[in-house]
């Protein structure tokens, strides 16, 4: 039986090549200067005529971070991430946990109960996966670097 105190390392691993994809995903879209992203629902010029930003940087800013986010995903798991002090790796996968959680979260609700985005019941999964190895990946970061009284 495996000892649930230990860390595990391979949910921040997992985090970190799903960050790289949609941030692959992204790079694709912002080449053709459209929004979007591939294999989900299609985004309409009319819906995106009322943006400050044009598509291709939109993207591109999307790219950032999504590298961003892989970097602080295998800092959780990496000797240079522990020089990083742990309230603020703590306060950054919280920030982060908002972030992917809120468009995970909308992959979901959209997905299995639809509310007009075009997201499919696979996404709605694919969300709930994300959303658990993210919550694993910072539970693991939360074990590994606890102090023990003695």
């Amino acid at each position: 039986m495996a000892d649930s105190h230990r860390r595990r390392r391979w949910p921040a691993f997992a985090v970190a090549v799903l960050f790289l994809g949609y941030a692959a995903g992204k790079a694709a879209f912002a080449l053709q200067a459209q929004l979007g992203f591939p294999g989900g629902p299609p985004v309409s010029a009319a819906e995106t005529s009322g943006y400050f930003l044009d598509a291709a940087t939109a993207q591109w800013l999307a790219v950032a971070s999504g590298v961003l986010g892989a970097c602080v995903a295998l800092a959780t798991v990496t000797v240079l991430g522990r020089r990083v002090p742990r309230a603020l790796m703590l306060m950054v996968l919280a920030l982060m946990l908002l972030a992917v959680g809120g468009g995970a979260g909308i992959m979901i609700v959209d997905g299995f109960v639809g509310i007009g985005v075009g997201w499919q019941w696979y996404h709605g999964a694919l969300g709930l996966v994300v959303i658990g190895l993210f919550l694993e990946m910072t539970r693991s970061y939360v074990v590994g670097t606890r102090r023990v009284a003695h």
